[in-house]
């Protein structure tokens, strides 16, 4: 009976004292790969869209430190006015600018790359950042199933109005943030907007495998533009970004050691911005700031192209 108290404290004893030990180690794993660049961004305009928190505020606020003209598109104009202000404070570069875009909301879209395209003369990296996760069912605002419409519809509507803007600014890139749920995703063609059967979760999965499609078709159509356009997939990211779930928000807190900080997040997302060696490399799909495996439906060039043509006809745009 003694052995096994005895045992039993040595168990309790030790299992603490290795995982104090061991705490560095995996926060070090945890935190991924990081940016190693030092590449200067003045004279360079940015548009990031959903960085008034989280990886693209961090995102806004490295690529202002390297010197660019950052523009944070944003929905909530408070919240992006004060990231915007907090970044100017602290890297002292004034050229932080806040536009309005809400990427639910196709006028809303329009509105936001006329007046764009109208103030500014170049645009070299458009990061589709912003992204909704676990909504309850609901639509866009043009009838579109919200993770669909705002995740891979909204930017792909961006992207096509920036485009030309982007193809006179060359070398030029677009950066797409996706996810490593793009693996559980599929698109549903016969129940694109989630009418028949939903669940937010796969809703989830089935938008992040279509920015990997997407980025997959653009870069396909823009060899020899010299615009490259890569995915990517940030990490596990303690962020806002399960805000929809209470069980989900629950289990960010209980396991925030495990998670990536907003930061670490960022990293690939500065690395496909701004890193030397990516200056030809496109169609690709990147984390922890090297090349990733991209699952077999991401691969597949048919539905690629078949996703393209669906989205063109439901935003009324021929992108040829």
């Amino acid at each position: 009976m003694l052995n096994c108290w005895g045992a039993a404290l040595g168990a309790a004893v030790s299992v603490p004292v290795l995982l104090f030990v061991a705490a560095p180690y995996i926060r070090r794993y945890v935190a991924g790969g990081r940016c190693k660049s030092t590449a200067k961004m003045e004279g360079k305009v940015v548009i990031i869209t959903g960085a008034n928190t989280g990886i693209g505020k961090e995102t806004a606020r490295d690529l202002a430190r390297r010197g660019a003209r950052v523009i944070i598109a944003c929905r909530d104009i408070a919240k992006a006015e004060a990231a915007a202000s907090e970044i100017r404070a602290e890297t002292g570069n004034q050229q932080v600018i806040v536009k309005k875009l809400d990427l639910a909301d196709t006028k809303s879209i329009r509105e936001f790359a006329e007046k764009f395209l109208a103030e500014e003369k170049e645009l070299h990296i458009l990061i589709n950042n912003a992204g909704v996760m676990l909504c309850p069912y609901s639509k866009t605002a043009d009838g579109f199933e919200m993770h669909m419409g705002v995740n891979h519809l909204g930017h792909f509507l961006l992207t096509f109005l920036l485009l030309e803007r982007l193809k006179q600014s060359a070398p030029a890139r677009i950066v797409n943030v996706s996810s490593l749920a793009h693996h559980g995703g599929r698109i549903r063609f016969h129940d694109l907007h989630g009418e028949k059967s939903y669940n937010r979760g796969l809703a989830y999965c089935h938008s992040k495998l279509a920015n990997v499609l997407f980025t997959r078709e653009l870069a396909r159509r823009l060899q020899g533009t010299k615009v490259t356009a890569n995915a990517l997939h940030p990490g596990s990211v303690r962020s806002e970004l399960v805000r929809h779930s209470f069980v989900m928000t629950w289990l960010w807190k209980i396991f925030s050691f495990f998670l990536k900080t907003p930061w670490e997040g960022a990293q690939t997302s500065v690395y496909c911005a701004v890193a030397e060696e990516l200056d030809s490399v496109t169609g690709q799909y990147f984390s922890d700031c090297q090349p990733a495996y991209i699952s077999p439906r991401g691969r597949d060039d048919e539905t690629a192209r078949k996703l393209w043509s669906v989205s063109c006809e439901l935003l009324g745009i021929q992108w040829d």
